[in-house]
């Protein structure tokens, strides 16, 4: 993972910002902190408010209360500048070329224009690069909405849904220059509903629910937080689905079988102790794995126990 910035002043902070639209309260009195050199996953499910905070914190939408800051500064029009925004919904005019509407965006950031060409060619937009954007597909408008924000190397990226309309190969392409981007010292804060993409390039997630901070942290802290336990999957030899005696009522140890495969949930400290159970009985180990529980499965832990389902 990245290493993080080591200042304490943070890249964007959020102090108890509410939004509502009428009697719906879009955002209600969130707190949060994206520290300096770090990348960011914002997450929550449909309608929690993470599209309306983050075009709060790009001044595109006005808070009912409470306040954003920027490297410990209120942001105006030359700070938000800096910054490379790629909206859940990005829109661009027809008539334009993918040339035409970068040369655009480098008028409005003050972003030299010779970079367009190499940018184009680093989304694989080259061959499209005079075609009219009216005729582009979901995913290349898509490439072109990450092209254009990354005119003139911002320090901090503030990006909704960027995976959005991509296929693997490209969002592996975003996901690597994410990496780099990110160690040549820029910021990213970014939601997405792909979570396994997420948990891969994050170093620190924000997760949300009608509009309050539900988690702030790792996302190992986050598995400690609900109690997870990573699983150990074991294959002896003739065990015909049978627990051994010796596992059983172990305590902070859950056990099962299913034909020669051997399943155990336990912390990280009792592994070893299993392995040596088993070891001792004389039993055949052919093969083990494990694996750590995921974003995903921590995510819905977390939905479900505020939601009351859990």
């Amino acid at each position: 993972m990245p290493a993080t910035g080591s200042t304490d002043v943070p890249a964007i902070e959020v102090r108890n910002l509410t939004k509502k639209y009428g009697e719906v309260v879009a955002v209600n009195g969130l707190n949060l902190k994206v520290k300096k050199g770090e990348v960011y996953g914002f997450l929550g499910p449909n309608g929690a408010g993470k599209t309306t905070t983050l075009k709060i914190i790009m001044g595109l939408v006005h808070p009912t209360a409470g306040d954003v800051l920027i490297g410990g500064k209120k942001p105006d029009a030359e700070v938000r500048r800096d910054i490379g925004f790629l909206p859940e919904k990005m829109s661009f005019y027809d008539n334009l070329t993918p040339t035409q509407t970068l040369e655009f965006f480098a008028d409005l950031k003050n972003a030299e224009k010779k970079e367009i060409r190499q940018i184009l060619r680093d989304v694989g937009l080259q061959e499209a690069a005079e075609r009219r954007v009216g005729g582009f597909s979901k995913g290349m408008g898509q490439l072109l909405g990450i092209a254009q924000c990354m005119l003139g190397s911002p320090s901090l990226y503030v990006l909704d849904e960027p995976m959005s309309g991509l296929d693997a190969r490209w969002r592996k392409y975003f996901k690597d220059k994410l990496k780099t981007i990110n160690q040549n010292g820029a910021t990213i804060i970014f939601s997405s509903h792909i979570l396994a993409e997420v948990e891969d390039i994050c170093d620190r997630v924000g997760i949300i629910h009608r509009g309050r901070l539900l988690f702030e942290g790792t996302v190992q802290e986050l598995h400690r937080h609900l109690k997870l336990k990573p699983k150990l999957e074991i294959m002896i030899e003739g065990l015909a689905g049978k627990v051994p005696e010796e596992l059983k009522g172990m305590e902070g140890i859950e056990a099962s079988a299913s034909g020669d495969w051997l399943t155990v949930v336990c912390d990280y400290g009792s592994r070893a102790a299993v392995m040596s159970i088993l070891e001792r009985k004389g039993l055949k180990i052919l093969d083990f794995r494990t694996s750590e529980p995921s974003l995903e499965e921590s995510f819905d832990l977390l939905l479900a126990s505020v939601e009351g389902r859990r």
